[in-house]
């Protein structure tokens, strides 16, 4: 039996995976003044047994006013870099899995509760609040706060704290490094003209919408190792018409991987309350597929893919390159070991959990 499309490895740059499933990043809102603590051993390490190939942490914030919420977990000093190394280290200990970081910044959708507290926004007056900031002085949506316009030393210093973050995740010996610039975030304010306002050169035409964007990536490439894979996540839509759109994404895209990107994280929506989501099972392939089209890097495809044919079908036809899990992988965590055994693959599996590979699938265990 030739093995399954999903368990064939690929490389990334300098990255060798052993299979197409990666873990998303997926927000805990657990952090304490930005840092990692019990909760995300706890969960990373849970994950890191999974069988899948890549284990991104969920988005970081580079700034702590680029954080969603206060308990967001952040990248932006020391003490958030010795935290997030303790975590890494007890995790590194059990298991080799690749471990990625998404880089982040809220811009205007900052300031917010904890989505279990509500998540509405606080008031910059309050105590677990603070002012946001955006490409332009214009709301998230009704009943949040206007941000400020960011400044040219505003821009400068958000580039800055971007590297400044890449350069920690390099000396944590972090795998990946993946820039942010979807689901309404700083980034996607900037590429979208429906929250990017500017009459600057950051603002207007689409290469102006795309110039911090690139900046931003730019800065990232440039201060982590040349063999450390560099990927973006993107929104390929708002939509919403006259906003941000698959033909936009596919110049920026494009213009990614001539400067120097990996991979293309292929999500879509996040910006505007108006959106019309045509949600149901692997929404967002059609998206990866145009994508995979117009470039030659590796594209991961993303949104309600839960069936193991589904994810097979999404590989081997040629869709995408790789299928990135979350809330399926939490709610079912040993999801690739699952889906090995249903497809005839194999997944590497702590030498402790050896012994609990039913009789009927042979070999489906590879010890590490």
């Amino acid at each position: 039996m030739s093995t399954a499309a999903l368990f064939q490895p690929i490389k990334i740059r300098g990255l060798n995976l052993v299979n197409r499933i990666v873990i998303a990043p997926m927000c805990q809102y657990s952090a304490e003044e930005g840092c990692m603590n019990d909760w995300h051993l706890i969960h990373l390490g849970k994950l890191a047994l999974s069988g899948a190939a890549l284990l991104t942490i969920e988005a970081t914030a580079v700034l702590p006013e680029g954080r969603i919420t206060y308990a967001d977990l952040g990248l932006w000093n020391e003490r958030c870099y010795a935290a997030m190394g303790l975590v890494l280290e007890s995790i590194r200990r059990w298991t080799d899995i690749p471990i990625g970081i998404q880089l982040s910044h809220a811009g205007r959708k900052a300031s917010t509760e904890v989505p279990w507290k509500g998540g509405g926004q606080i008031s910059p007056t309050e105590a677990l609040g603070w002012q946001t900031v955006a490409p332009s002085e214009l709301r998230d949506s009704k009943g949040m706060f206007p941000p400020d316009s960011l400044d040219k030393e505003g821009l400068k210093r958000v580039r800055e704290a971007f590297a400044a973050a890449a350069r920690r995740a390099a000396k944590l010996g972090l795998d990946l490094v993946q820039v942010h610039a979807a689901h309404g975030y700083l980034l996607h304010q900037f590429l979208s003209p429906l929250s990017n306002r500017r009459g600057d050169d950051y603002g207007g035409s689409l290469a102006n919408r795309m110039r911090f964007p690139l900046e931003v990536f730019d800065a990232v490439r440039s201060e982590v190792p040349a063999e450390m894979p560099v990927s973006v996540r993107v929104s390929a839509t708002d939509w919403v018409d006259g906003g941000w759109d698959l033909e936009q994404t596919l110049h920026f895209a494009a213009e990614l991987q001539r400067r120097g990107c990996d991979a293309i994280h292929v999500s879509s929506g996040g910006l505007h309350p108006g959106q019309r989501i045509p949600v149901g099972p692997g929404y967002q392939v059609p998206l990866a597929r145009r994508v995979k089209k117009e470039v030659k890097i590796p594209v991961v495809a993303v949104g309600l893919i839960t069936g193991f044919d589904q994810a097979e079908a999404i590989v081997g036809t040629g869709d995408a390159d790789m299928v990135a899990l979350g809330r399926t992988i939490i709610f079912d965590p040993n999801w690739p070991w699952h889906a090995a055994a249903e497809l005839g693959g194999k997944v590497r599996v702590p030498v402790q959990y050896l012994r609990s590979q039913p009789s009927r699938f042979g070999n489906l265990f590879a010890n590490e």
